[in-house]
Order: structure tokens, then C-alpha cells, then sequence
């Protein structure tokens, strides 16, 4: 059986981190540079294991904070921006929303806004450079006051847009069995008055019963990661019919202890409900396989054949905040990429 070439599928990838977008040898050059030591763990490409309690959730912050403490200046934002744009588009994605908390970086470019702006700029220049368009979902931390996400949420509504190098939605991150899901409902309001997509992490390491509850008061529009609404028919209906779309993100579900393996990722149980679905590399720095290789499992550990894979992508691009135009116009490339009738690719 003919199967076409992954990279060459046009997606968009909907759940990227900015620090966890990092390229592994330009982490190292920052901390050269900057003069932090950094962990084994983050000195190659490679897939960190983690136990799915709070103690591996604990590792993986201390990794990340270690990576993120290499990002110091205006310009090493930029570079992370311009570099994962690339790689994106050399992926065939051709619509990135990349995620970030400006909180992160304030303390070394003069505050959030200034943070915010940088990554913005980066991303209208990411855009003209590679051809896939950039934007950004500014993101709170449940690690912090709930009065904090509402700064950020005002932040967000300022530079609220449709294109690239704007703000296009709201996110919540971190570890979800932290905080109070409720309290976090004010800022959503704000960002869902402003226009911006509410895309809450939820249903990675809590539950069905953590999905209900973030549906219930957060009103998302799309769920980072969501996959676990497989344990429960109800609750996974109850998104279908919402037309809440998941950002699933395989192999940081294995990493992150989720999942034993690929193939007990829920995608065909995801999909025969009639989930929306689009895959994401979440934080390639830390767990290896970047955009591609998620589709790759999907064909390779999930069975599915290229009709499949190509309604994986339409999903990614249906669920995004992409202009109407740059949608219709993907759309459209999904079903030239179908029709093609290549030979087997070695990169495929």
C-alpha cells in the first residue's frame, strides 16, 4: 500500500511549548553562554520517563525550570521563536499556536508586556520567514494565584487578533492536580471576552471527572491533552456534542507515565466517538518526537491509514484559530495531499 509522506501533510500544531519548543543544541549554546549547568537529561534529544505521580511531575518541572533559566535576553526568545517555526514548517505545519507564559521571561526584558511583544514580533517574523503563520496562546500557571491569571488574561485581550503575530487564545497549564480549577473561571471570562480561544490543560493526569469539571467552569473551547475522557463514554460525549476539540499529544503522554506505551494512547476510541483531535509534540525538548513522529505513531502504532491521518490533520486545522482564508486554503492542500499517488517514502 502507497503511503504518502508525513512531512509533506499540511497540519497545524495547536499544543507547542516556547521553552519546550527548544531545539536540544540550542539549550546547550544559551547555557554556554549564560553560564548555567545544565542536567544530563537536557544535554541530547531524547524521551525523559517519568512516573505519573507528583514526584515525577516534580522532575519534569525541575527540567524545565533548568531549561527555561538558560532564556535571558530579547534575542534568545527570538531565536526560540524563529527555530521552532522552522521546524514546524520543515514538519509540514503551516499554522502554529505557539503557547507561553511571558511571566517566565519578565524579570530579564523589563516585565510582561515587553515579554509578550517580543514573542509576538518574533512570531510576525517567524511567519514571513518559513511560510507557516504564528501566533500565540499566552498561558497562566495553576502554580500561581488565580488573581495572576487575570493579569495575564487583561495582557492577552490587549494583543487579542486573528493572524500571525497575534494572541489567539487563553491557555491554563501545569500540573492539573495543583489549584482549584473554579478559581481560574474569571480570567477565562476576560479571554473569552476579548474573542480568545479558552484552551485549558485538563485530562492528562486527572480523569474524566477533572474534564466535567473544567467544562463546567471553564467553557473551553479546546482541552490540552484531554485524552483520558476515554475512561468515561459519557463525559467523552458530552465534548463531541460541545464541539470541544483535544490536543493530544502522544509520546509526552507516555513520557509523562500516562500511558505505558503509544499504542495505549485512546486515539481510535478518541475518534470513533467523534472527537476532534489534533496532535501536538507539547515539549519536544524534553520528550524527543517532535510534530511528525505523532503522526507517525498514529500510522504506525495505531494503524491508521492515510485517509485517516489526513482527517487528523483537517482536524488540527478546523480546531485552530487560523484565519478563514488560511483554512479553507489547508483544507484544500489536505485533499491535494490525498489524492497523490507517490511511492512509498522512506520518510514516510
Amino acid at each position: 500500500m502507497t503511503q504518502r509522506p508525513l512531512d509533506t501533510l499540511p497540519k497545524a500544531h495547536l499544543h507547542l511549548h516556547f521553552t519546550g519548543s527548544m531545539r536540544p543544541t540550542t539549550l546547550v549554546d544559551l547555557a554556554q553562554r549564560n553560564g548555567v549547568r545544565l542536567p544530563s537529561a537536557l544535554t541530547g534529544q531524547q524521551m525523559v520517563t517519568l512516573s505519573p505521580d507528583e514526584r515525577g511531575w516534580f522532575r519534569f518541572q525541575r527540567l524545565y525550570d533548568a531549561a527555561r533559566a538558560c532564556v535571558r535576553t530579547a534575542e534568545d526568545m527570538r531565536r526560540i521563536v524563529l527555530e521552532a517555526a522552522a521546524d514546524d514548517a520543515a514538519e509540514g505545519s503551516r499554522w502554529l499556536e505557539l503557547q507561553v507564559d511571558p511571566t517566565s521571561y519578565a524579570v530579564h526584558v523589563g516585565g510582561i508586556t515587553p515579554a509578550l511583544e517580543i514573542v509576538l514580533a518574533a512570531a510576525r517574523e517567524a511567519s514571513e520567514l518559513t511560510g507557516t503563520g504564528v501566533a500565540v496562546v499566552v498561558a497562566a500557571s495553576r502554580m500561581r494565584h488565580p488573581l495572576d491569571a487575570r493579569v495575564l488574561a487583561r495582557l492577552a485581550a490587549r494583543y487579542a487578533g486573528e493572524g500571525p503575530g497575534t494572541v489567539v487564545g487563553f491557555g491554563l497549564s501545569n500540573d492539573e492536580r495543583r489549584g482549584t480549577t473554579a478559581e481560574f473561571a474569571g480570567a477565562f471570562a476576560i479571554a473569552r471576552r476579548a474573542g480568545l480561544a479558552a484552551v485549558p490543560h485538563s485530562g492528562e493526569l486527572l480523569g474524566p471527572a477533572h474534564v466535567t469539571e473544567t467544562l463546567r467552569t471553564l467553557r473551553p473551547d479546546r482541552l490540552g491533552h484531554g485524552v483520558r475522557s476515554a475512561e468515561d463514554p459519557a463525559v467523552l460525549a458530552r465534548l463531541v456534542d460541545a464541539g470541544v476539540a483535544l490536543e493530544v499529544c502522544p509520546t509526552s503522554n507516555v513520557s509523562l507515565g500516562v500511558y505505558s506505551e503509544l499504542a495505549g494512547v485512546p486515539l481510535r476510541r478518541l475518534l470513533a466517538a467523534g472527537a476532534t483531535l489534533a496532535l501536538g509534540a507539547d515539549d519536544p525538548l524534553l520528550f524527543g518526537p517532535r510534530l511528525v513522529e505523532q503522526y507517525r505513531s498514529a500510522r504506525e502504532d495505531h494503524g491508521l491509514d492515510d485517509a485517516a491521518l489526513a482527517g487528523l490533520a483537517r482536524g488540527s486545522i478546523t480546531a485552530s484559530r487560523a484565519p478563514a482564508a488560511t483554512k479553507a486554503r489547508l483544507l484544500t492542500d489536505v485533499d491535494a495531499w490525498l489524492s497523490q499517488a507517490l511511492a512509498v517514502s522512506a520518510i514516510g
